[in-house]
């Protein structure tokens, strides 16, 4: 039987497969792109979009909650299957319109994850097939815990489609997900507990404003549990029992569902890379600054399973247009790490950008941190909302804004104003003779760089 061959093949259809595919088929190059999962991706499908689509609902219910006897005379109700179906509107239509596209750009598709068999040959389909350069980019999984009963556990994609709101929830880990549905459910109705090992949630966010965001999730009736090390879940009729050590005693909870949020890891297991001589760590496929395997010259790997990227889908679409004109024009563009923002989307949302405290010390020799809580400031004093807060941080020397740290109602938006300073290296003396609409937001940026007296 002949074997199959391709100029490039791609494993994973996200948003960096597709760039990559894409790039490289509209330059004359025969393609094929394999996935063991609806064509699409993580953050069209089970991910980013979905997931604000639902908490914008628990948004105006915490609002309005906020504003009940202020004039609001009625707590907001939702509906939830209504939501629900307002959701599926986004994400039903995606996979078939990916595929779509896919084919129409003459793009040949295989429906499985592949197992690499040698260095230029994958197995997939029951076909034995080759190809001049392989791309990876299959993006993370959840992370696997192995307790007793771990296997029980349901993930972020049961959240996305439950069908109602559960009366309780149990969430292990404190991380981007854990920390947004946690909040979302309780807005919503849930009792909801959090099971974190270490001592605090979100540990690449500033601790400063971290501390009260978990505050203001505690007043939202989310329960916290820190240094808590998960023993066992029992599967019971209707609930389930978590067993979990904390505080050196040993204790238990019951709850509707008990989801892993313990964090993603590069989706790297099911493709047998050592036998493609694909070398790879826990960051993911270890690659060059071309991203290019470092041990396997036919293959690239962008997107989140890269060893050089962090899960942000804008990332994973430059990644994936930099290996596309590698394949093309023989490793001219490096990937150099921008200068990313990233969001918790709870609410207040917490958002960063650049250097935190600690780096900010150990790049330069002295920085100015402008700190403070902003709770009683108009913006959020007009909403009755209770916290607001922010840590900004300059270079003393050259006066430049070099880390941002927000934790407000619209800290999403505002963060990229900051960004958009950073990369053109404002000081903050130049940020601040902006002008910018009031009363906004944007506008408190301004009164946030001030040297306290």
């Amino acid at each position: 039987m002949k074997k199959q061959h391709y100029n490039v093949f791609v494993i994973g259809s996200g948003i960096a497969g597709q760039t990559v595919a894409e790039t490289c088929v509209k330059n004359g190059l025969s393609v094929a792109i394999a996935d063991k999962r609806e064509f699409g991706g993580t953050c069209a499908i089970r991910g980013c979009d979905p997931k604000k689509i639902l908490i914008q609902f628990a948004d105006l219910v915490h609002k309005t909650n906020k504003l009940t006897g202020l004039g609001v005379v009625d707590p907001l109700k939702i509906k939830w299957k209504s939501v629900q179906k307002f959701k599926s509107t986004f994400t039903e239509p995606v996979p078939l319109s990916t595929e779509q596209d896919l084919k129409d750009l003459g793009i040949t598709l295989y429906h499985q994850s592949p197992k690499f068999i040698s260095e230029n040959e994958v197995l997939v389909e029951g076909k034995t097939i080759s190809a001049d350069t392989f791309v990876i980019a299959t993006g993370l999984v959840p992370r696997t815990l192995k307790f007793k009963g771990a296997e029980t556990l349901k993930t972020s994609d049961a959240i996305l489609n439950l069908k109602k709101i559960p009366k309780s929830a149990t969430f292990i880990g404190s991380g981007y997900v854990g920390m947004e549905f946690a909040y979302m459910l309780s807005t919503l109705g849930c009792k909801v507990t959090i099971l974190e090992q270490s001592e605090r949630a979100l540990s690449v966010f500033d601790s400063y404003l971290v501390n009260q965001l978990v505050s203001s999730l505690k007043n939202n009736g989310v329960t916290f549990k820190f240094n808590a090390q998960t023993i066992s879940v029992e599967k019971l009729r209707k609930n389930s029992k978590i067993t979990f050590k904390h505080k050196k005693k040993t204790k238990t909870i019951k709850s509707r569902y008990v989801f892993n949020t313990s964090g993603r890891v590069p989706a790297i297991e099911l493709l047998d890379l050592e036998k493609a001589n694909i070398k790879s760590d826990n960051s993911g496929v270890l690659v060059n600054d071309f991203l290019q395997s470092n041990s396997n010259k036919n293959v690239y790997a962008c997107g989140d399973v890269s060893s050089k990227s962090v899960p942000l889908t804008p990332l994973s679409g430059l990644q994936g247009y930099i290996v596309g004109e590698n394949i093309l024009l023989g490793n001219k563009k490096k990937f150099e790490d921008p200068l990313v923002p990233s969001v918790v989307f709870t609410y207040p949302n917490l958002a960063m950008v650049g250097y935190t405290e600690d780096e900010a010390k150990k790049r330069y020799k002295n920085i100015r941190v402008f700190k403070g809580d902003a709770s009683n400031w108009y913006n959020v004093k007009k909403e009755n909302g209770d916290t607001y807060a922010y840590k900004i941080i300059a270079n003393e020397r050259t006066n430049k804004i070099v880390g941002a740290h927000l934790l407000s109602a619209h800290a999403n938006e505002t963060i990229n104003i900051l960004t958009t300073a950073m990369n053109n290296d404002m000081t903050v003396d130049q940020f601040k003779k902006m002008i910018f609409t009031y009363p906004s937001y944007a506008n408190d940026l301004k009164s946030m760089m001030k040297d306290e007296d």
